[in-house]
């Protein structure tokens, strides 16, 4: 089943629903980073949190960052998420690995540790608009939602899962529910939509067992006028990052820099954190960017 996300509504528009499935590019990220298990998840988890936030913004090239600072030794998690549908991330230390916890489950809680998550929003124009919450239980699903609820005061649901095996990552992805400010007041919706996530069995394992995102949306809100949106959007792991950015980021080093790079080392070589790319740059491209750098100072002269 292709990475996608879908939106609906619910309760005559007082419950909002969206729905991932991320199983191809967390496994993309896995491979990239060489993630170890808990790391898949971890980072799994966020990527979908990211995308389910990202998809209540409004303006094309809207983006939000998530970043997951915590005192475990997984070292924290940054994520970048696009409205496009586009997503990044990396893990502070990918070969991290930790026991099963108490449930039998990876110990993500573990690895994440205590601190604080940190969200940027980026509308495209002006300042980008930022929160701060402290980490809840370092599962990520527990945080996001707690950060909805605090900064944005919505109350949410977010279910998140990554089950990775001996093969690789088989399933991933999470469902993102908030109950809508017409509807917060109704006590009883919200009890009867928190008694029904607080039993769902598991976003995973319901993947696993074949069932689409509507299907899934269908068991939770079927009875409570859900209304499931046609449009399905295509989701992807995908970084910017290119050549070109990495010659524009040595030339900022300046001429000394840049001539004590060809002496000693004979070129430079950069890896993207975000993708694990890796560009190698010439001593002929270093010594470009210094003529460039010589030319624009005897123009501003």
């Amino acid at each position: 089943m292709a990475d996608q996300l879908i939106r609906a509504t619910a309760a005559d528009g007082g419950i909002r629903a969206v729905g991932v499935i991320t199983t191809r590019l967390t496994e993309e990220a896995r491979q990239r980073h060489n993630l170890s298990y808990v790391a898949t998840a971890a980072l799994g988890r966020t990527m979908a949190a990211g995308l389910l936030m990202a998809s209540s913004m409004k303006r094309a090239g809207s983006r939000v960052n998530v970043r997951v600072k915590g005192d475990g030794p997984l070292g924290g998690i940054l994520v970048d998420a696009g409205l496009d549908g586009t997503v990044r991330g990396y893990v502070g230390n990918p070969s991290i690995e930790l026991p099963p916890n108490a449930k039998g489950k990876l110990d993500v809680g573990g690895a994440v540790g205590k601190g604080y998550l940190y969200v940027v929003r980026d509308i495209g124009y002006g300042y980008p608009y930022s929160s701060t919450v402290e980490i809840v239980s370092g599962e990520i699903g527990d945080d996001v939602a707690h950060y909805l609820v605090n900064s944005e005061q919505t109350p949410s649901a977010v279910v998140l899962g990554v089950f990775v095996g001996s093969t690789g990552v088989t399933a991933a992805g999470g469902l993102l529910i908030q109950v809508l400010p017409k509807a917060s007041r109704d006590e009883a919706l919200v009890a009867t939509l928190e008694s029904r996530v607080a039993s769902l069995a598991g976003f995973t394992p319901s993947l696993q067992a074949g069932k689409s995102l509507p299907e899934i949306l269908g068991e939770l809100l079927g009875d409570m006028g859900l209304r499931i949106f046609p449009e399905t959007q295509i989701l992807r792991f995908n970084c910017g990052c290119s050549f070109d950015r990495v010659l524009g980021a040595l030339k900022i080093l300046g001429e000394a820099e840049l001539q004590d790079m060809i002496v000693k080392d004979d070129g430079a070589e950069a890896t993207c954190d975000f993708c694990g790319n890796v560009y190698q740059a010439s001593s002929s491209h270093l010594a470009q960017l210094i003529v460039d750098l010589q030319a624009e100072s005897s123009v501003t002269r």
